[in-house]
């Protein structure tokens, strides 16, 4: 039965100490005796007066304060949960509060303790035991939660303090991530390479005359100096540093000292305010076109004849990756040009150029097996509830309508004898309107063209005829495509990426980290990131971060060019002596691409292990 002047919210199982107190109070246990009965280290029980006291101050119905608004003052608080309670600690505190209340039932009179005392002795023993069957479960109360809340000793929100080692382990255990010796290869032209290690790249810095001339020979010969497998002092060695010069070599054409000359696409503005001579001179540009023109029929014998294994042709509206035979699993010749238009795919077509657009087809068998699918389990393919349909089908459909429509669309105005007022859509804007699905592709990764086998000489014949392969009007007016390559060929300038090292401090938990980085810039082509890469594994001891920065258009060059459906044949891999490329980076660029239209952004070296993000 509930007592006067107590609140019922107040009434909680765990709260024992209340309880007793709540208890005395109300049988006129003496003050002296309360005191006794007290905890040490709780705050003294100050309840104030009664709801029902005759001179209680204040308006009638208020609530007393609540004496245990501190959580740290209650038997449930946080920090006392966080003991560990045995069966034994449990039963001695019981215990022990019996023989409290005993004493104190001994101090009133005796009749009054006949009465009460073995009463209140069996209820208090009724409601330890409820409590002790609480307590087996820990209790955990967050900083938001409530104490009085009435939910507070519900199952589902109770949380284990205590855990097994099993479960902490079961808990703590996460799946390793998995390490490669080898990432894959990246067929994209990155602009712009930062590595970041625990150790310093100053061995990368002020390299000697010597060692400078040594990796410019090595380079030019396709010579490639074997690493020490354990380098203490990456400075002292001489094979290391003339290693770093020869990754950074590179050949263009042409070559302005005055201009960078990629990227070409989305360049207007770098070109701005640059001296152009050619520009307005006809002479000039048909020169350089000439050279240009002998430059690019140079590669593609050194490409046939695998001395060269690949080269680029950046163009201020498309670039174009020539590839050898053998190189991303294609057994021969391999040629993709992204991004395209309409206009461009029209006119390859004309100059009888074969190629494929590999993202759509991959779109439409992956199309076309989800049919069989749906065919298989009995549903229409067509009337699905999805109501998808392909680009091609939808405009499939439009054609054939607008094939029927267009003679009865133009029979009723001659009826009314308007057919002169009315201007008629010319034949031009009509074939647009049905080809709507091709020129939506424009400009868009999904455009890149496969070119394969012989091919690729027609391509080549149709590039160096192509009048709108130069722009006519703009800063880039009259500047033929930029000619990137591996390997030596006719009217090529070497070239240097530009290398950098920075100490900085990166700020940590316990206080500050030096950090070293290596700041590479250029157009930086898949054997240059690969040699890289293989010198700095060995320098800084098997662990580095980098961050590549992709030129954009660039990125849908991985997709891969030899279908898994496709039968097997032969292949040729290109001969490491004389293409200019180690055997290691040969090695990686044969094997097929796998990225797709995604490039490699993030690469993580651990315990000489790579994992990366694309």
């Amino acid at each position: 039965m509930e007592q006067a002047g107590y609140s019922p919210s107040f009434k909680k199982p765990a709260d024992i100490m209340r309880m007793r107190r709540k208890r005395a109070r109300s049988e006129g246990v003496s003050p002296n005796v309360r005191a006794s009965l007290s905890v040490p280290g709780t705050r003294p029980f100050s309840p104030g007066p009664l709801l029902n006291a005759p001179n209680r101050p204040g308006v009638a119905g208020q609530k007393r304060r609540n004496p245990f608004a501190n959580i740290e003052n209650t038997f449930n608080s946080p920090k006392k949960r966080a003991t560990v309670r045995s069966d034994g600690d449990v039963d001695d505190f019981f215990n022990y509060k019996k023989r409290a209340l005993v004493e104190a039932e001994g101090e009133n009179s005796a009749l009054y303790a006949t009465k009460t005392s073995l009463s209140y002795l069996d209820q208090f023993d009724q409601e330890a035991k409820t409590t002790e069957k609480l307590l087996e479960t820990p209790i955990s109360i967050s900083k938001n939660d409530s104490l009085f809340e009435a939910d507070l000793f519900e199952e589902e929100k109770t949380t284990a303090l205590v855990k097994s080692p099993q479960h902490q382990a079961a808990v703590e255990e996460v799946p390793p991530v998995s390490e490669c010796p080898e990432y894959p290869a990246d067929w994209s032209l990155k602009t712009r390479l930062l590595f970041t290690s625990s150790h310093a790249f100053s061995w990368a810095e002020q390299p000697k005359a010597q060692e400078e001339a040594q990796g410019l020979t090595q380079h030019c010969r396709a010579e490639y100096a074997c690493l020490p497998q354990n380098i203490q002092d990456p400075r002292s060695c001489p094979e290391l540093r003339c290693g770093f010069q020869q990754a950074l070599q590179y050949w263009q054409h042409p070559s302005l000292p005055w201009l960078s000359l990629f990227p070409r696409i989305g360049a207007e503005r770098k070109f701005a305010g640059k001296s152009s001579p050619w520009s307005q001179d006809t002479e000039v540009q048909q020169s350089m076109m000439r050279e240009w023109s002998v430059s690019l029929t140079s590669l593609y014998s050194l490409l046939k004849a695998r001395l060269c294994p690949y080269f680029y042709l950046c163009s201020y509206q498309f670039t174009v990756l020539f590839r050898a035979s053998g190189l991303s699993g294609a057994p021969g010749l391999t040629a993709l040009l992204t991004p395209t238009t309409r206009g461009l795919r029209e006119a390859m077509k004309a100059d009888g150029i074969e190629f494929t657009l590999p993202l759509l087809e991959d779109k439409r068998k992956s199309k076309e097996h989800s049919d069989e699918c749906k065919s298989a389990e009995g549903e229409d393919p067509h009337n699905s509830a999805s109501g998808e349909h392909s680009d091609q089908e939808v405009d499939k459909g439009v054609d054939e309508d607008d094939d029927d429509d267009d003679d009865a669309g133009f029979s009723w105005l001659k009826e009314m004898g308007v057919q002169d007022k009315i201007k008629k859509p010319d034949s031009i804007t009509i074939k647009l309107q049905k080809e709507r699905s091709s020129v939506c592709l424009d400009h868009k990764p999904e455009s890149v063209v496969l070119v394969k086998g012989a091919h690729t000489h027609t391509l080549i014949n149709f590039l160096i005829n192509c009048k709108s392969l130069v722009a006519a009007a703009g800063t880039q007016a009259g500047l033929p495509p930029t000619l990137l390559a591996p390997s030596a060929f006719r009217g090529a300038t070497l070239q240097t990426l530009k290398a950098r090292s920075i100490n900085v401090k990166t700020q940590v938990r316990t206080g500050y980290l030096d950090l070293c980085s290596l700041e590479v810039t250029g157009p930086i082509m898949p054997h240059s990131l690969h040699m890289l890469t293989q010198l700095l594994r060995t320098a800084q001891k098997g662990s580095f971060t980098a961050v590549l920065y992709t030129h954009d258009p660039t990125a849908v060059l991985n997709v891969p060019v030899c279908k898994n459906t496709e039968p097997k044949e032969q292949v040729d891999v290109v001969a490491p002596s004389g293409c200019g490329l180690s055997p290691a980076t040969l090695q990686q660029i044969a094997e097929p691409a796998s990225l797709g239209k995604s490039a490699l952004r993030q690469l993580h070296l651990r315990g000489y292990g790579y994992t990366w993000k694309s």
